[in-house]
Order: C-alpha cells, then structure tokens, then sequence
C-alpha cells in the first residue's frame, strides 16, 4: 500500500497544495490508511531531525550573506564590471547579464537571488536599451540557473547532507560546468544577437576604466576566493565558510564600501529567515517522506525496473536526464534530490558511475529545471521582476535552455568536465 505514496504525492502537486504539505500529506495519509502509528509518528518527528543538522547551517548564512550584498549594493559594483568588459559587444547587455549571473554565483548561489537581485537591475536597462522586455526577462531567469552549479551552491550542499558526500567535491566539481553554461548562453546571444541586431551597451572600456571597475568590484568578488580558499586550505568547513562569507559581506556592505546602514540590517536578516525558512521546512518534510520512500521498498523497485529497460550505462544515463528534466518541471531541486538521489545514485555507482559525478549530472539537469516551464521558480520570480507573462517568457526562453540541455549532455558523457577539479585539489581518487 505504501508503494502508492508517490502517485498520491503527484496527485496533489497537481491540485495545487504547496510541495511541504504534499511531501508530508501524502505518505501520512497512507501510513494512518494502513493502521501504522509508530511509522506515522516517525515521519513527523524525522520533519525536525530532517533540519536539525550542523551541515545545512550553511544555507541560512549564504543566504545571509547573499541579502547583505544585494541590499549593499554590491550587485550595482558586479554589473559594472561585466559591463566594462563585455558592453561593447553587440548584444552587450545580454551578455553583461549572463556574466553578472556567473560572478553573483560566487556570491550567494541561489537561483532565486540571481534573478531578483539582477532582474530588478538589468531588465529595465535592456529594454532602454532597445531589447524586448520578454528576452531581457528571458535571459537573466536563464543565467540565473548558474548560480546553484558555480559554488557556493545550496543545492549541492542539500545533496551532500543527503548521500554523504563531501561538499567541498561538490563545490569544485561544479565550477567548469557553471562556466560551460555561461559560455554556451553567450554564444547563444551572440548569435541571436547578430540575427536581430542587438544593439551594444556602450563604446568598448579603456583598460583605466576596467581598472576602476574592477577595483570597485574587488572587495565582492573576493567572496569566492575566500570560500573556496578556506576550504581547501583545511582553514575551515564548509558551514563554517559560510559563517565567514556572512560576516565578511556585512563587514564590506557596512565599513568598506560603507553602502548600507544600521537601519537596513533589521530588514535584510527577515528576508533572509524567510528564505531560509522555506528553504529548511522543504529539506525537513523532504526528509521525513525520504523515511517512507525506504520504508516501501520503492528503490529496490525502481532500480530492478530501470535495469529491466536495458543495463547500458550510457542508455541509462540519457533515460535518467530525460526524467530529471521533466521531474525539475514540477518539483524544486532541493526536494527532487532528497527524493530521488537516495533512490537513483546508488544505480549508478553500481554501474561504475563515479558518486561525485552523477551528483553534478543531477544537480545541473534540476537546477536546469528552475528555469523550465511549467512550473520553474525563476520563470515566476523573473515574470514577477519584469511584468511579462510566464507563459510569455517560458516561450522567449527555449533557445537558452536548448544550450543548457545540450551542456547537460556534455557534463553526463564527458566526466572529466566535473571531475578534473576536484581531482586535481586531491578531492577525489
């Protein structure tokens, strides 16, 4: 009977309950239906033991540290350095945006954050500047899928809570893929850009003025080096990383650049305990219905119904993109990993897949989701920002998501892309 947790769970995705009741109505439903009090208690009490964890402290202070350098205005500091570097190329502020995207990335690593922080930016200026408001819209829900695979990642630190593997592997072996998706959206834009006649931002920068621009950025983008650094100098966790980026961007918001004041501290800690608490309720709830996933057998059942279609591992990898892209359509990546990853990874490590690259593989193709209709979160953050229809947008965004589509194929069948990284800093053997 339990094994129908997961039709009912869709069920009422369906209907329109939010994914934290769903993920918690659906299995409790069945465990009451089949008279299971001590499975039933169980599940609720796993919703607290789900967030009570020392290594998902690292999502409330990258957020933290995300809302303290968008409300410093340090986002204004990143877009004029993309700007002084790519601006003057035709299509400049599309690719101004998808280069602020991959610097944001290293700051805050939330998808969401992305398009908020530069939509509000960058969206107005590209329609001044002669673009339609549907492809600026378009474009930065697009790029903003970067800024969970670039670390600092909360999606990869939910899968490393989750499979027991390390966060700083994770980190590392998302960086080459992040860029590669930057990479493949400019060349994207640079050929649309040239079909419609995009118009560049502004003459071409003199090396003074990049200069200037990258001086006023310096302080911001050395978020990154100082994450990523401590880490692999053993300095500290990752939890701990995110402490210091936390203190680190209030220090240069509140007494470096001296952008923010006293008075905006009150609202920028409840926006990010707001964020952070949906965020820990879906990782919560996600792991208490992990709890009947194991409780019904149902990987055991998936996984001999997976190899039944064929034991090719490169047959079966195609198959698992193309389900992970269409689960991304409807489910928010940090639930779709604590469900499915207990479920999917161990198929695959059988089958020789390396642990840390099959979660790149899943946490690119649902971080892609994000950006994929019908139900992508940054569609609706980006239609928010901008005013245009979702549906509007989710048309405007299929080239960019063709490109990211294709990435995601280049990531599954050419492992050294993610891997390199992280075996080169020892990470992995």
């Amino acid at each position: 009977m339990l094994f129908f947790f997961l039709p009912l769970f869709l069920v009422f995705l369906m209907v329109g309950l939010p994914v934290f009741f769903a993920l918690l109505a659906a299995p409790g439903i069945l465990l009451w239906l089949a008279d299971q009090p001590r499975d039933f208690a169980l599940l609720y009490k796993n919703v607290y033991n789900g967030m009570n964890s020392f290594p998902l402290m690292a999502i409330p202070f990258f957020m933290l540290a995300g809302e303290l350098m968008n409300r410093g205005g340090i986002t204004l500091r990143i877009v004029e350095f993309s700007q002084s570097l790519m601006g003057h190329l035709r299509g400049g502020l599309a690719h101004v945006n998808i280069l602020s995207s991959m610097l944001f990335a290293g700051l805050s690593g939330s998808a969401v954050a992305d398009t908020s922080a530069l939509g509000s930016m960058l969206i107005p200026a590209m329609e001044k500047n002669g673009y339609t408001r549907r492809f600026a819209a378009a474009i930065t829900a697009a790029s903003s899928v970067i800024g969970p695979i670039i670390p600092p990642s909360g999606i990869m630190i939910i899968y490393a809570y989750v499979m027991g593997e390390s966060v700083a592997a994770l980190f590392l072996a998302g960086i080459v893929p992040g860029v590669l998706v930057g990479v493949g959206l400019m060349l994207m834009t640079a050929y649309l850009a040239k079909s419609n006649d995009f118009p560049a931002a502004a003459p071409r920068a003199s090396y003074r003025e990049r200069g200037l621009a990258f001086n006023r950025a310096f302080f911001p983008l050395m978020t990154p080096v100082i994450i990523l650094g401590g880490i692999l100098a053993g300095v500290f966790t990752p939890t701990e990383a995110a402490a210091v980026a936390a203190v680190y961007a209030f220090i240069v918001s509140m007494f470096i650049l001296r952008t923010m004041v006293w008075a905006d501290l009150p609202r920028v800690l409840i926006k990010a305990s707001l964020t952070t608490s949906v965020v820990l309720l879906l990782v919560g709830a996600a792991m208490a219905f992990k709890t009947v996933v194991s409780l019904s057998h149902a990987p055991e059942i998936l996984a001999g119904f997976i190899l039944s279609l064929t034991e090719n591992p490169y047959l079966l990898l195609f198959l698992i993109n193309v389900l992970l892209f269409i689960v991304g359509m409807f489910l928010d990546a940090g639930p779709a990993i604590i469900i499915l990853g207990p479920i999917l990874a161990p198929i695959f490590t059988d089958l020789g897949v390396h642990s840390v690259h099959f979660a790149i593989i899943m946490s690119v193709n649902l971080t892609v989701g994000l950006a994929t209709p019908p139900m992508g979160l940054v569609l609706f953050v980006a239609s928010s920002v901008s005013g245009v229809k979702v549906e509007t947008i989710a048309k405007t965004i299929l080239p960019f998501l063709a490109v990211e589509i294709l990435v995601i194929f280049l990531i599954t069948y050419f492992p050294p892309i993610s891997m390199a990284v992280p075996e080169f800093f020892g990470f992995i053997k």
